[in-house]
């Protein structure tokens, strides 16, 4: 049964958070409590899982990218795209009823996904790296939202708008909502359907699964259209948290937390596999870190290294090759997955 837990995936970033949450308890006894506050429950734990709902967003289109051996630099700055469009977007109507709110939304989300297919085209019909490709999109991006802002921070009076972000459902933030609405209909396509398997297909070796009679080109143009809705839907919550939009500074970063929590959560920038379960585990862990940084007072400057060290210690927990030279079990069997495995994970 050990055995058994140890090969999961989920297994060691299950454990990482855990340990990140229990410091959390021995600086502050009160971190667990949760309590119902004007019928909303209220708590350290609750905060993690809404501030942490863009990542986890971005992540899981992010892991789809991923698994057919491209990555996405461009979610940052489509993050600042979507939060600008929607921002201004309702700021130029008259701020009534709710058509301004499905205007940004449904605005954002349709500059965001063809965005996301820019990408895609420039990857699977030209032959651009995918690095090359979305690091275009990186500069660009970050350049169009700060000309849509006019580089200044545009704040937003418009009551419905705040509730993508910073609303309540049944007690719950509705950012969490949109998050399981996105992660159970992303399983649903790629684990019940034969789409995961197109996906892991193209990842391994796109040529073959060419001739096995598997469009390759439409299969990446589709994940990175998927990548830039949800890096949409991110920036969208991002915006309405704190009713503005800032062409500057939003998104920043985000891209790197969202490889990190990809590749904590178990799938290889070497594509083939993918695990979105263990993705949204990384998420929570980068969150959790973050948030434990700032209530234990780690020095801000300080605060990336502080994330690097525990990003590679949870990539060094999973390696087997790693737990059996230091703690002397876990044997290898160097199957074909596994080395499929090695590289940037060290699994």
């Amino acid at each position: 049964m050990i055995k058994s837990m140890l090969k999961s995936r989920l297994f060691w970033p299950i454990i990482v958070l855990l340990l990140i949450l229990m410091i959390n308890l021995f600086v502050d006894s009160s971190f667990f409590s949760i309590e119902v506050r004007n019928g909303h429950l209220t708590g350290s734990l609750i905060d993690i899982l809404n501030r942490g709902a863009p990542l986890m967003l971005i992540s899981i289109g992010m892991t789809l990218v991923i698994a057919t051996k491209g990555i996405d630099l461009s979610v940052g700055s489509v993050i600042a795209m979507s939060g600008a469009i929607g921002a201004m977007t309702v700021a130029s109507t008259d701020g009534t009823g709710l058509v301004p709110l499905f205007m940004a939304i449904g605005l954002s989300l349709l500059i965001c996904t063809l965005v996301g297919s820019w990408n895609g085209l420039l990857v699977s019909r030209i032959g651009v790296q995918p690095i090359v490709a979305t690091l275009i999109l990186m500069v660009a991006g970050r350049g169009v939202a700060q000309l849509i802002t006019g580089g200044q921070i545009t704040t937003v009076y418009y009551d419905p708008y705040s509730y993508i972000g910073g609303g309540y459902l049944l007690a719950l933030p509705f950012s969490v909502f949109i998050v399981a609405f996105v992660f159970f209909v992303a399983v649903l396509l790629t684990r019940k359907t034969a789409l995961g398997l197109f996906i892991e297909a193209v990842g391994s070796n796109p040529d073959a699964s060419r001739l096995a009679g598997i469009n390759s080109k439409n299969i990446m143009l589709m994940v990175y259209m998927f990548s830039g809705f949800c890096a949409g839907v991110g920036g969208l919550i991002l915006s309405s948290n704190v009713m503005s939009a800032d062409g500057n500074n939003a998104g920043l970063w985000f891209e790197l937390d969202a490889i990190l929590a990809v590749v904590i959560g178990g799938t290889s920038l070497m594509g083939g596999r993918f695990y979105l379960m263990g993705t949204v585990m990384g998420a929570l862990i980068i969150q959790s870190l973050t948030t434990t940084i700032y209530s234990i007072g780690v020095p801000a400057e300080t605060n990336l290294v502080v994330k690097a060290i525990v990003v590679l210690v949870v990539c060094l927990l999973q390696s087997p090759e790693f737990r059996r030279k230091v703690f002397g079990f876990g044997k290898v069997k160097r199957t074909g997955e596994q080395k499929e495995r090695e590289g940037v994970t060290l699994s």
